[in-house]
């Protein structure tokens, strides 16, 4: 396996057991032959066939294409119409039957009192079972989880009228406590969160944890079912004029709002600033990536020179095989050649990815000149040390 290989004069990728793959600035080669300053050894410094790509108009269209212009059917297996809520195991129902105080449910300890209309000024509950069933005053135990609040009253009062002349029946959820989904990541209060009357859509959701923090990333919004675990792209649903809401959670859902600091760009080399960029909402071009940097050095950088490095499989990488062509793990590295100004429409059709590598190469004479750097001190060093020994 061939140990690696260099893009340009002063990128080279190679394979490490910490990192599936690692990016040097290789010192250019002292030479006195004809090639001058700055020139290396081509030996194991040219890329495997197919692991460069240069980055042309051709190029842009095929990344366009391969962008997503539908939503998934994993994502639209999460739509749902909401319906009214179902009374379910755990939660508390207030009953009040008008005019009959004698069937309140009164809390212990609590003296019972009526107002003029015979309803209890203190509140009662009765506790749905895991079963689903309730126990009333004269009806005995029955079951009511499934039924919504109006079709609960409705089966109270058909029961009631057996034993009172048209009985007037007041239900209500007082406590939801049958179905909570978990929300984690980048909002203000993660947590648990009850599902109650009013439906779980995932905007609802994140709103009722306070919304996203200053790092949250919409493009990186998973919600796990089941086990199964969904990503969901927030601006590309209202790109695709997808309401969101559209989306409804269920009892046993997990929402994890991704964070910023986990889908970053490197920009290194020769550019002004070489830094670190988030993605914005799942998306940013090359040309962003290097205005932010503040553009190639004018003095050290090279414009003709301009690589993206991606991990093909983002936990291992390979970089040739026995033949030196490159597998199926190798960093993809394209090349853009930005000498001309229009080269930088190129760079804002470019989309990078997370974790993607942008690296500006120096030019010759910057290399010959590090070179320089590194051995003029231990020279003067020799020298030095010689004239003392004389």
């Amino acid at each position: 396996m061939a140990p690696g290989f260099s893009i340009g004069k002063g990128l080279q990728v190679t394979e490490s057991s910490a990192n599936p793959y690692s990016i040097t600035t290789k010192r250019a080669a002292v030479s006195s032959g004809p090639s001058g300053p700055g020139s290396e050894a081509t030996a194991g410094q040219t890329p495997p066939p197919g692991a460069l790509s240069t980055i042309t108009p051709e190029l842009i269209s095929q990344q366009r294409t391969l962008r997503k212009v539908e939503l998934g059917t994993d994502v639209k297996s999460l739509f749902a119409e909401a319906k009214p809520y179902g009374i379910g195991p755990g939660d508390v129902i207030n009953i009040v039957v008008w005019n009959h105080p004698e069937l309140v449910l009164a809390p212990a300890g609590a003296t019972l009192t009526t107002d003029a209309s015979g309803l209890s000024s203190v509140g009662n509950g009765y506790n749905v079972s895991p079963e689903g069933l309730i126990q009333f005053p004269l009806l005995g135990t029955f079951k009511i989880a499934g039924l919504t609040e109006n079709k609960a009253r409705e089966e109270i009062t058909r029961r009631l009228a057996k034993f009172l002349q048209d009985p007037q029946v007041t239900l209500r959820v007082q406590a939801y406590r049958a179905g909570r989904i978990y929300i984690d990541g980048e909002v203000r209060t993660p947590g648990l969160q009850a599902i109650n009357d009013i439906p779980m859509t995932l905007p609802e959701a994140i709103s009722r944890a306070g919304g996203f923090t200053i790092l949250a990333d919409r493009a990186t919004v998973a919600v796990t079912r089941k086990g199964t675990t969904t990503m969901i792209n927030m601006p590309q649903l209202t790109t695709l004029g997808v309401n969101p809401s559209s989306i409804l959670l269920t009892a046993g859902d997990l929402l994890r709002v991704g964070s910023r600091d986990d889908t970053k760009v490197y920009v290194m080399g020769e550019v002004t600033r070489p830094m670190t960029l988030p993605l914005r909402n799942g998306r940013l071009t090359l040309n962003e990536a290097l205005g932010e940097a503040g553009g190639v050095n004018a003095t050290s950088g090279n414009p003709r020179q301009i690589y993206v490095v991606r991990s093909r499989s983002g936990d291992s990488a390979t970089v040739a095989d026995a033949s030196g062509a490159a597998t199926s793990t190798t960093p993809e590295v394209y090349h853009l050649d930005a000498s001309s100004p229009t080269a930088y429409a190129l760079a804002e059709g470019f989309e990078l990815k997370s974790r993607d590598v942008v690296f500006v190469d120096p030019v010759p004479l910057v290399l010959w000149n590090r070179v320089v750097s590194l051995i003029l001190p231990s020279a003067q060093i020799t020298n030095t040390a010689h004239d003392i020994t004389k």
